[in-house]
Order: structure tokens, then C-alpha cells, then sequence
């Protein structure tokens, strides 16, 4: 399994040995966008979503995700989280945009812990707007910028 740190020589599954590095700053940034019906997202930034507050329950949703991450993913190492922010912005009249930021002082990143955050808060939109808009869709999950660790630093669009 040549490159693929999380297995060993015979295949099997293993969670990385992070104890001889060295702690550094480390943060990532996770994208998502939620795609809707114009009607929908109206809904949301007038505040009449039957639900309540549609981003201020999203964001809430994704900070907490971001730091159950390692109970979520098998193989993730629990961290000690730094900050999480994540930020809701209505682009156009149909998307709404995430971006989850973690940052920690760790032997390992925190790629997963943002695209955790980032993903459940456009699970969270949905799920606050499902009953009103079924054919929303969830697009775009992506890691846009990663600092800190031996690999350095790494940015994408």
C-alpha cells in the first residue's frame, strides 16, 4: 500500500504513529455549498425558517462536529482543537457557502476536523430546510488551504 500512511505492510488498517513529531501550528480550511431553490434560501436569510436561525444552528452544528471528529472517523487522532470558526454566506440566490477553519498546536493536521465541520453544517441546513426543498443538494467538499507539519503548506480554489 505504497504512500498510504493509514496501513501497514500486510494492508491492514492502522492508525498513524504521530509520538516522535514534533508539535507545530497547524490549521485547515473545508469548504461545502449548499444548493437550493431561490425560494429556499429567501426563506433562510429573512429568519423564517420554521426551524429557527438556519446558519446560527449550522455554525453551531459544525464547530461541534469539528470536535467529535476523531469519534466520527475511525482512524483520526483526537486533538486538542485551538479555534473552530465556520462562516455561512448566501453567494447567489440559490448557494449558500461554508468555510470551517481549524487550528491546533498538534503532531498531526486538522484536514479532517474542517471538512468534518464543513460537512456537517450543510447536513445541518439541510436538514433544517428538507421539509420545504427536498431536491437541495450538498456540493463541492474540499480542503482550500492547509498550513503547518512536515508537508507544509497547501492551497487550492
Amino acid at each position: 500500500m505504497s504512500g498510504l500512511t493509514h496501513f501497514d505492510a500486510a494492508g491492514n488498517a492502522v492508525m498513524v504513529d504521530v509520538g516522535d513529531k514534533p508539535e507545530t501550528q497547524r490549521a485547515a480550511t473545508a469548504r461545502a455549498e449548499v444548493v437550493m431553490l431561490p425560494a429556499t434560501l429567501a426563506m433562510i436569510v429573512a429568519g423564517q425558517a420554521k426551524k429557527g436561525d438556519v446558519f446560527a444552528v449550522a455554525q453551531l452544528a459544525g464547530i461541534m462536529a469539528a470536535k467529535r471528529t476523531a469519534d466520527l472517523i475511525p482512524l483520526c487522532h483526537p486533538l486538542p482543537i485551538s479555534a473552530v470558526t465556520v462562516d455561512l454566506l448566501a453567494v447567489n440566490a440559490t448557494t449558500v457557502e461554508i468555510s470551517a477553519t481549524v487550528r491546533t498546536t498538534g503532531r498531526t493536521g486538522v484536514e479532517m476536523e474542517a471538512l468534518t465541520a464543513a460537512s456537517v453544517a450543510a447536513l445541518t441546513v439541510y436538514d433544517m430546510c428538507k421539509a420545504v426543498d427536498r431536491g437541495m443538494r450538498i456540493d463541492g467538499l474540499r480542503v482550500v488551504a492547509k498550513s503547518g507539519g512536515k508537508s507544509g503548506d497547501f492551497r487550492q480554489e
